[in-house]
């Protein structure tokens, strides 16, 4: 299954993303609002400049305390944006996912911004694959 099929069966089109500078405490009470594990740190119709995720927040949390709630998305983001294409399959997205124990990975089309999938997402998707072929394989065995 390709990213581009995975992002039109999503039921959240909707990418989420707060600029520059918003305060830590504010981008948690988005997540926590919208029930979503990560930010995207940008301005809309710009590549974004980094991810801000629930484990970003708690890594912040566990080593400084509260603090860090009033610290900027900007200093506890990740940077270093891990990106996937829609023509990309469902399985290497998993693997790098997997390879470099991230949740949550930008979609990105001609340098532009299209979509977000999460790790929940993509194993819905692969285990959805895998149970047509199974239900495939057993027609052909049965001969239906």
């Amino acid at each position: 299954m390709l990213i581009s099929q995975i992002l039109k069966d999503k039921q959240i089109q909707e990418v989420l993303m707060v600029p520059p500078g918003t305060s830590v405490a504010d981008a948690a009470g988005v997540l926590s609002e919208k029930r979503v594990g990560s930010l995207l740190v940008g301005t809309p119709g710009e590549m974004p400049a980094g991810i801000l995720s629930e484990r970003d927040i708690v890594r912040e949390l566990g080593k400084r305390g509260e603090i860090c709630l009033s610290d900027k998305v900007d200093d506890i983001m990740t940077r270093d944006l891990v990106t996937c294409t829609p023509e990309d399959r469902a399985l290497r997205v998993l693997s790098v996912m997997t390879e470099k124990r991230i949740r949550h990975m930008p979609v990105i089309d001609a340098g532009k911004l299209v979509g977000l999938v999460s790790i929940g997402d993509v194993v819905k998707a692969r285990l959805d694959e895998l149970s047509s072929q199974a239900e495939a394989l057993k027609g052909m065995i049965m001969g239906y």
